[in-house]
């Protein structure tokens, strides 16, 4: 990509899209397409299609998705499968209409089987039964993974999808309803630690920035305007399911700075990320894993809760494992730069003064 190139950003709002955002103008891209979803309804067809005519973008970041955890995708899965299907099929195919260079869909690790040998390697896509708990969205993405090969295929496009781990960072979903595991457990240790403490203010504008409260977890940290006292103050943090599953985690910013450099990538070695193990596909992670349990203790250590963590066996584990096998892209000579750690505590730097500034 040329700095004065053009280049399309879908879902420049969300957590990735934003992140590629600065990426981009970190590296002095000045020529960058946005639309919000008022501006521009990404599940109309006709809208996008106008959209791409109009603007002929080069380059495509396709970030727009409908995502959230295991409560969100057991809850809404009809709205995570057509969402999905809809907003990319759109895009992808608007894309080869206007003869965009290259595009990079992003997708999910959740794509790869329940059972996945580990580390997951991109040649074990559609080799096993998915995971249960988001098989309507994993669905929607392999859709957008074969919908890049075919129209590669057929078409001779430059569609790459990428494959990144579990994201946290700037932006970050904290609905305790729709969260993710990491953000969610940022939320509540810190709703306890704020309770332990008494600050009623703190927590009222948690709830003003972040979104409502479940009234069960209300009730546990002694958190109800009825109940605020020294002697309900929460003594422990309840996790779902068993705290054993393994989990891998990589900061939005280094995802984003993997992205922008395989768009970037010279033309013979990107094609042939097209043809590699019969899918335009590629893993994005950091490399390592950590157990849930692991997990909410430095997570507990950095918000500075001092209480104990129970986990609840009655709530799914979802997969037991999940780990990227990386080498392909590590081949490349990229490697993240954001330790779990640094990026948990920069986060969490962030969430206290998104709470501030109310």
């Amino acid at each position: 990509m040329k700095k004065n190139s053009s280049i399309y950003i879908a879902g420049h709002n969300g957590m990735v899209g934003s992140a590629l955002l600065r990426k981009l103008k970190a590296k002095g891209y000045s020529n960058l397409i946005t639309r919000t979803h008022t501006e521009l309804d990404l599940t109309r067809q006709s809208s996008v299609e106008t959209f791409f005519q109009t603007e002929r973008p080069e380059y495509v970041f396709l970030a727009a998705a409908k995502v959230g955890g295991i409560l969100a995708n057991n809850t809404y899965p009809a709205q995570f499968i057509y969402g999905n299907l809809t907003i990319q099929t759109n895009i992808i195919h608007a894309a080869w209409k206007t003869e965009v260079k290259r595009l990079l869909f992003l997708g999910s690790s959740c794509i790869y089987p329940r059972e996945c040998p580990q580390p997951m390697k991109e040649e074990y896509l559609l080799t096993g039964p998915l995971e249960p708990t988001n098989e309507p969205y994993a669905v929607a993405k392999i859709a957008g993974i074969k919908m890049c090969q075919s129209y590669n295929r057929q078409y001779g496009t430059g569609f790459l999808a990428v494959m990144p781990t579990n994201l946290y960072g700037p932006n970050d979903n904290y609905d305790l309803e729709t969260s993710h595991v990491l953000p969610a457990l940022i939320r509540k240790f810190h709703l306890a630690g704020l309770a332990a403490q008494g600050d009623w203010e703190g927590i009222e504008k948690d709830e003003s920035e972040f979104g409502p409260i479940p009234s069960d977890l209300k009730k546990s940290f002694g958190i109800s305007k009825g109940q605020r006292s020294v002697a309900s103050r929460p003594q422990s943090v309840t996790i779902w399911g068993t705290g054993s599953p393994r989990r891998e985690f990589l900061h939005v910013d280094d995802l984003a700075g993997a992205c922008v450099f395989i768009m970037n990538i010279e033309k013979k070695v990107y094609n042939s990320l097209l043809t590699d193990y019969g899918a335009p596909l590629i893993n994005i992670g950091f490399g390592k894993d950590i157990s849930i349990e692991e997990l909410a203790l430095m997570i507990m250590s950095i918000v500075g809760f001092e209480g104990k963590i129970i986990f609840d066996d009655t709530k799914p584990d979802g997969t037991l494992k999940k780990l990227l096998d990386t080498s392909r892209l590590m081949s490349l000579n990229w490697m993240p730069g954001i330790s779990l750690k640094d990026g948990i505590i920069a986060t969490y730097s962030e969430l206290r003064k998104n709470e501030n500034r109310i």
